[in-house]
């Protein structure tokens, strides 16, 4: 039983719950962490890889078609035997046409096929619900990925950019060395593709930047949107992707398609490397287990993981990743039942009855904006365990046991690819889940105002049947409040009932949020954690979520009748035990929309007067923030 040192909270609450946990716990080797959210990543992980190897030693049957197509990906991804003898050719034949290219026309013959190959491209494309007419999907158009996670790595001052950058340049020299290039072609290969990398960087956004959904709306006619690049015909392999010309693409990075026709020019040689060195460190994994390893050297020195996971581990992810939607259906079927299901979804319309009795008694909501509030909770989907159907793309996944697995990985990618586009215009399916059933996570999508708990999350510590109703409301509930909260956050407050990108504030109401947002920003921002300090403006939609999460599920757990407000508290600091690698925190500071684990526990039950009394909590105690600085926006 785990020890809670309850004198302690008064000081540090988080500590004071997981402290003696925190002494013991081993992070595993091939991660970065472990913890609430993780050890139950861990359980379901060897549940399902159990069950994986047993379906595929025969030992049992399955009559789903393509959940049968997922365990011969998993036999072909664990045969390394196999993948050792094909060694780098599987690899070499990959990059042919990237190699064979002269010029950017010859690119522009071969671009759509490559983007659709899983091969990096200069704009990127996706498919998802216009965000001013959430009832249709809509192309929308990005910049790349960087080298680094994110471009404030490349400034001067960062001292972590050049490290991770010749941590990078070491992994990569040794991978083309492994791929029979000689020295100086693979110098001259990662240079160049450096040298691009660079002319990225002052274009792109930041994570601070990218956080801000409404930023992302740039709508632009397929005249416009193709006009930027000389070097390239944008409209064509728009036309190409999805069989016909949009009327308009939406840009959401407008600074970076303005910068593309200057980046591309002259710069060919610099491109061609670029999409060679991408194409080989995304790839190389698929090969030997010596380049699994080898290329999976720069992601683990970022997050401070010790070694890879072992190869039965990595054929699992593989294989659930790929088929997320069956194998999730597959957990959510044979390990969640129907009384939880029940259960949990009785608890989100509690916490939506919660949500609806707060706007009605808000006391600086205009009647105007609360009313257009409690429509939007009115019209908020609710989606628990697993999703009712599994999408048609699952049946089009077919795996060639005769190929190679590299060949496989690209042709599911492409398949996937292509069902993505041709979605384009198509009436938005507001049930189709994001996310696997068998994930340890929930989500708010602003786009289609639905909230989704996958049935991973459904249990101890976040809910248990065992546990008290104070401990799932502090668990589970304050996860389902906070997911609602999202559709009242500084973004989630920018989209209607339908999803759709609309003011209905008025002005004076706007202005008043915008300032409790800005309080919000002003709590976490500077807060000293893992050597660095934390963000307020990346994190400021999470917190405002945690804070209304937290608020709403005290609010709900305290009308039963067996409320127990130190049980509540104890539960939330629990959900949010995490220990790391200090690399990975830091990684987390630079890159996460979300505010460090202990933060998140001790911060936000310092906003609750009910934390005060519960563990007398008095001026001098760490714990304790005076009442005009505690903030409750929702």
């Amino acid at each position: 039983m785990m020890t809670i040192d309850l004198a302690k909270a008064k000081d540090d609450l988080y500590e004071a719950v997981n402290g003696e946990w925190l002494k013991t716990a081993k992070i595993p080797a091939d991660r970065p962490a472990t913890g609430g959210f993780n050890s139950l990543v861990d359980d379901i992980d060897k549940t399902l890889m159990d069950d994986f190897d047993a379906f595929l030693n025969n030992q049992k049957n399955s009559s789903d078609a393509r959940f049968n197509e997922m365990i011969k990906l998993y036999g072909l991804a664990k045969d390394f035997k196999r993948r050792d003898q094909e060694g780098t050719a599987p690899l070499k034949k990959a990059l042919l046409p990237i190699e064979n290219l002269q010029s950017y026309a010859d690119y522009q013959a071969h671009w759509a096929e490559l983007m659709l190959n899983g091969v990096a491209s200069p704009v990127t494309f996706d498919i998802d619900a216009d965000m001013k007419n959430a009832q249709v999907y809509a192309l929308f158009a990005g910049a790349p990925s960087l080298i680094l996670p994110e471009k404030n790595y490349y400034d001067p001052k960062n001292p972590q950019g050049p490290q991770l950058m010749q941590l990078w340049t070491a992994m990569m020299t040794t991978l083309l060395a492994k791929l029979g290039y000689e020295t100086a072609a693979a110098q001259k290969l990662i240079e160049e593709a450096k040298r691009f990398d660079a002319l990225l960087v002052p274009h792109v956004k930041s994570a601070e930047e990218l956080a801000d959904y409404s930023k992302m709306y740039n709508p632009q006619t397929l005249a416009e949107f193709a006009g930027h690049i000389s070097q390239l015909n944008l409209a064509a392999v728009v036309e190409e992707l999805i069989g016909a010309k949009p009327e308009q693409v939406i840009v959401m990075e407008p600074r970076y398609l303005a910068a593309l026709d200057e980046i591309l020019a002259g710069h060919f040689e610099w491109f061609k490397s670029w999409l060679l060195v991408n194409e080989i460190s995304s790839m190389a994994g698929l090969l030997t287990d010596e380049l699994r390893e080898i290329s999976g050297r720069f992601s683990r020195a970022l997050s401070g993981a010790k070694q890879p996971a072992d190869q039965r581990k990595f054929a699992y992810r593989l294989a659930r990743g790929t088929f997320d939607q069956v194998v999730g259906d597959y957990y959510g079927k044979t390990y969640f039942g129907p009384q939880a299901k029940a259960d949990v979804h009785h608890m989100v319309e509690q916490m939506v009855k919660i949500y609806q009795q707060r706007l009605a008694q808000n006391d600086w909501l205009g009647e105007k904006t609360r009313a257009k509030a409690i429509l939007k909770l009115d019209r908020l989907g609710i989606q628990v365990g697993y999703p009712d159907q599994i999408p048609a793309l699952y049946d089009q996944l077919k795996v060639d046991e005769q190929a190679t697995l590299l060949e496989n990985m690209i042709q599911l990618g492409k398949t996937a690819a292509k069902e993505m586009f041709s979605r384009w215009n198509q009436p938005v399916d507001r049930l189709r889940w994001e996310m696997s059933a068998a994930t340890v996570n929930a989500y708010y999508h602003p786009f289609k105002n639905i909230i989704v708990f996958p049935a991973a999350i459904l249990q101890a510590p976040f809910y248990s049947l065992k546990q008290t109703s104070s401990e799932n409301y502090g668990g589970i509930g304050a996860v389902i409040a906070h997911e609602i909260s999202h559709a009242f956050d500084n973004n989630g407050a920018l989209f209607d009932e339908y999803g759709n990108l609309n003011n209905w504030w008025t002005e004076a109401d706007l202005a008043h949020f915008k300032q409790l947002a800005q309080k919000m920003i002003a709590e976490f921002d500077g807060l000293p954690f893992a050597g660095q300090k934390v963000n307020g403006k990346l994190t400021v939609s999470e917190n405002i979520a945690d804070a209304g999460g937290l608020s709403c599920a005290l609010a709900a757990a305290k009308e039963e009748d067996s409320f127990d407000a130190r049980q509540f508290f104890i539960n939330w600091a629990r959900i949010w035990r995490m220990k790391a690698t200090d690399q990975y925190m830091q990684l987390l500071l630079s890159i996460d929309v979300h505010s460090p684990n202990k933060l998140r526990a001790n911060v936000q039950a310092q906003n609750q007067a009910e934390f005060y009394q519960a563990f007398n909590v008095q001026a001098g105690d760490g714990m304790y923030l005076a009442p005009e600085k505690r903030v409750n926006i929702w």
